[in-house]
């Protein structure tokens, strides 16, 4: 369990342009969806689901985004849009994690949130694990409406994360982390 304990205690987020190639193998995708599936899920009813962005699939879905932009900001520069076009193209490969959850009679979207949440964390730690950095960000274009419509997402649905993975081209350094004492308390113990 110790090696568990180090990976975990180890995992930092690396910017996306700080993210290089080689991307991660076929194989290695189905292992990182693999593990990203395999959180607390209550009723079995899947809250979410992955859009993998590789290839020029990050520059097709990054017209949507630069379009958007273009739509949302008329003033623009072509530097800022094509910025925005490069989005996804940032790191060489981008899953975003999709959350489908809705009203149910037995469970509480919020659970389903949390569900895709989980499923997003999942798949950081597996990247981490298989030797790739990863970053889960949501940025403006996660909540825009033409984008998400471009991507295929359907009305009830909405990015949970884009999770960008690829080779660190340097080691992140760790940032500071808030001492125990400052967000846990022990219930009914005199603090």
């Amino acid at each position: 369990m110790s090696d568990a304990l180090q990976l975990l205690r180890s995992r930092r987020s690396t910017k996306p342009v700080e993210l290089v190639g080689p991307a991660p193998s076929a194989v290695e995708i189905d292992t990182l969806l693999t593990i990203a599936s395999r959180v607390p899920d209550h009723g079995k009813l899947v809250p979410w689901r992955f859009i993998i962005f590789e290839g020029d699939g990050r520059f097709r879905a990054g017209e949507a985004i630069a379009d958007a932009f273009r739509r949302n900001y008329p003033q623009a520069t072509a530097k800022q849009v094509e910025a925005e076009h490069r989005r996804l193209a940032r790191a060489p490969l981008v899953i975003a994690v999709v959350s489908r959850a809705g009203a149910h009679v037995k469970i509480p979207e919020w659970e389903q949130v949390l569900s895709a949440g989980a499923a997003a964390m999942s798949l950081v730690l597996a990247a981490h694990a298989l030797g790739y950095g990863a970053n889960w960000i949501t940025e403006w274009y996660a909540y825009d409406r033409r984008v998400l419509d471009a991507l295929g997402l359907a009305p009830n649905e909405r990015i949970a994360g884009f999770v960008h993975i690829g080779r660190q081209s340097e080691v992140p350094a760790d940032r500071p982390r808030p001492p125990i004492s400052e967000i846990a308390i022990r219930f009914g113990m005199d603090n």
